[in-house]
């Protein structure tokens, strides 16, 4: 159930990343909901997305935690 939760916060991070906006609220909400190292893996999940897409770099400030 955990893993379905990590890929569905994925996904959903996938579709809103068009809109930095939108991405750094579901971001929010996926480190809230995510286990740690599932957090862990999203972080590197999300940096890779902001090699492709640089326009979400400052969403990175929420990796910080």
């Amino acid at each position: 159930m955990a893993r379905a939760m990590f890929e569905y916060s994925k996904n959903v991070l996938q579709r809103v990343s068009f809109d930095i906006t939108l991405f750094a609220r579901e971001l929010k909400k996926a480190m809230k909901r995510l286990l740690p190292h599932e957090v862990d893996e999203l972080k590197i999940w999300v940096r890779q997305l902001v090699l492709i897409q640089p326009e979400l770099e400052p969403c990175l400030v929420y990796l910080k935690n």
